[in-house]
């Protein structure tokens, strides 16, 4: 019985295909990266906490919906104005960060962090329930998950706004 010709050809094309393709390298994210990753956060905190909103944009890799929905007079694309209100009007608390916890990098381009904010008078921020929950339902909670990201430009990006509190 003579074998088919079809299998083995397509089993030595498969066999060229993949050696044809280039060997890739991924490298785990180093310390500085992690140093990085956190040094945008604390970053991003200070300079909303501080008003200076042109300068935190760059360091935002998040939606801004939300903003817009809140504040439909401003123009969409005017990210720092959107930023502005969001803190000093809408219920976004931009306050300074008092601890941030590295937790763990997921891939190559994401950051955990848990963080810990401080109220203006120095004390520490908790946000309680809202809108008619009880503690059991929504137990106040004074640590923040915050997710940092590598841009394809290898800069860092915060996803998330401070605590937003109705």
């Amino acid at each position: 019985m003579r074998a088919h010709p079809l299998p083995l050809m397509m089993a030595a094309f498969l066999v060229a295909a993949c050696a044809a393709l280039p060997a890739t390298t991924t490298l785990a994210p180093s310390p500085d990266d992690e140093a990085g990753a956190q040094r945008a956060l604390s970053d991003f905190f200070r300079l909303l906490n501080e008003g200076r909103y042109n300068e935190a944009v760059p360091l935002y890799g998040g939606s801004y919906e939300v903003m817009r929905d809140h504040n439909p007079s401003l123009p969409p694309t005017d990210f720092a104005a959107l930023m502005r209100n969001a803190c000093e009007h809408n219920g976004v608390h931009c306050y300074l960060s008092k601890r941030i916890t590295f937790i763990q990098i997921t891939g190559q381009k994401e950051f955990l962090f848990d963080v810990e904010f401080l109220t203006p008078d120095g004390s520490l921020f908790i946000r309680g329930q809202c809108c008619g929950a009880s503690p059991t339902d929504q137990p106040p909670q004074s640590v923040f998950p915050y997710r940092v990201i590598r841009s394809p430009g290898g800069r860092f990006l915060v996803t998330q706004m401070p605590p937003y509190v109705p």
